[in-house]
């Protein structure tokens, strides 16, 4: 082994033969490590049990975009069959997946590192099989993060909606290997450079996170608060109460829509911030004759599938019957308090609708409710302080959402320049 120190200060000279620095070559990924298939587990060798004992499988689904393994309960599959003990991994295990989870979640080709014990093996992930005399670990776990290892990876995969690639088309993928010791230098380099920014990346995230607790701790003091105040359902303080209309069956009738009629559903209330101000869908006269239009201002509650979302509409729309409208009577209430209300209670109200394959609550879990309206004039103070707090919180995530994607563009440059022989 050639133990001479490389001198970082000194310009590595560039090779005329592949524009890479000097004692480097390029390689495909075969000459250098290989690729082992998992074991073909179908459905009945699974049992989704989180906190079971048995070995946890791992599949595409339990990957992240950021190369990162997640376990949780709802993706979380062990083993209830026999299997030969190759398909366990080693802790330090590099792998990679090998198929898309969906059309709109890219894991195709991000590779991880095992970090527990109890892990299987499963045939949608490959694992590398390599002699570190030749290439280091983290060296080519860093590589599979490039843009360009990537793009590789996504023209060689086949599928339409979801995407696979095989481990003969991974190890075709040419590589730039520089001697064994410059590998160690430029791993040390990216590990430094990596932390520091997954640290400016984890401060920018806890400032949005404390808050939004603040918010939600103030949001919550109206519940608290709520005892000294007059109880009241919200047909009482309401001018009109009810489900939305949508009798048509089918509901998904191609002849009701295409016209001048917003149509909300109750993904638009989820996706909407406090205000609802897009659609998705229109009615046409046909639609409207069997709907209800709903006035601008008019605050919407999901009864089905995503329950217990609200938000304010801001132009007159139609909605179907899996959404309650309220308009609110101004004299008894401020139609942002009672929103702003809703929210706090629903963590609450979620709850009474689980239990079944279609989470759900009906018209009756909010027409028995009660719940605590101070004075009018006090209702809108609290929703100035409100609104304060969400102005700033929407601020933060801004900058947090900005940061983040500044921070993974940095990373993007870095390994570019650190496999172009640039650091």
């Amino acid at each position: 082994m050639n133990n001479k120190t490389i001198d970082t200060d000194k310009p590595r000279q560039k090779s005329p033969k592949n524009g890479l620095p000097e004692g480097w070559e390029m390689k495909e990924l075969g000459e250098v490590c290989e690729i082992t298939h998992g074991f073909a587990f179908s459905g009945k060798d699974f049992e989704a049990d989180y906190y079971g004992e048995k070995p946890i499988v791992l599949t595409p689904g339990n990957f992240t975009e950021n190369s990162t393994l997640i376990f949780n309960e709802k993706n979380t599959k062990r083993c209830r069959c026999d299997y030969p003990k190759k398909f366990e991994f080693n802790i330090g295990d590099l792998v990679v997946v090998m198929t898309d989870l969906s059309s709109k979640m890219k894991i195709l080709g991000k590779p991880s590192i095992i970090e527990y014990e109890n892990i299987l093996h499963n045939q949608r992930i490959g694992r590398f099989i390599f002699s570190e005399n030749l290439i280091e670990k983290r060296f080519l776990y860093f590589f599979l993060q490039t843009d360009s290892y990537l793009k590789m990876i996504k023209k060689s995969a086949t599928g339409t909606m979801v995407r696979h690639t095989a481990p003969k088309r991974i190890l075709a993928i040419p590589i730039p290997i520089p001697p064994l010791l410059e590998q160690k230098r430029i791993v040390g380099i990216l590990d430094q450079a990596f932390a520091a920014i997954d640290k400016a990346e984890a401060n920018a995230e806890q400032n949005l996170k404390n808050a939004k607790e603040l918010f939600e701790s103030y949001l919550q003091g109206i519940v608290s608060n709520g005892n000294k105040w007059e109880k009241k359902t919200l047909a009482q303080i309401s001018t009109t109460f009810g489900r939305g209309k949508s009798k048509h069956r089918p509901r998904n009738w191609e002849g009701l829509y295409g016209g001048k009629y917003p149509f909300i559903q109750t993904g638009d209330i989820r996706n909407c911030n406090h205000f609802i101000t897009e659609y998705s869908q229109t009615y046409n006269e046909v639609g409207f004759a069997q709907s209800k239009l709903w006035p601008a201002g008019t605050i919407c509650i999901t009864i089905a599938a995503n329950i217990a979302e609200t938000g304010i509409l801001t132009f007159d729309s139609c909605f179907p019957d899996s959404v309650i409208g309220i308009v609110v009577n101004k004299k008894l209430a401020d139609r942002d308090f009672v929103e702003y209300l809703l929210q706090s209670f629903k963590v609450r109200i979620q709850s009474l609708g689980k239990g079944s394959a279609q989470a759900n609550i009906n018209m009756g879990t909010f027409e028995n409710e009660l719940f605590p309206f101070p004075p009018v004039k006090e209702q809108k103070l609290i929703v100035e302080r409100l609104n304060q707090l969400a102005i700033e919180c929407n601020k933060l995530e801004d900058i947090y959402i900005k940061k983040s994607n500044n921070l993974e563009e940095l990373k993007k440059s870095i390994l570019q320049k650190a496999f172009a022989g640039g650091l």
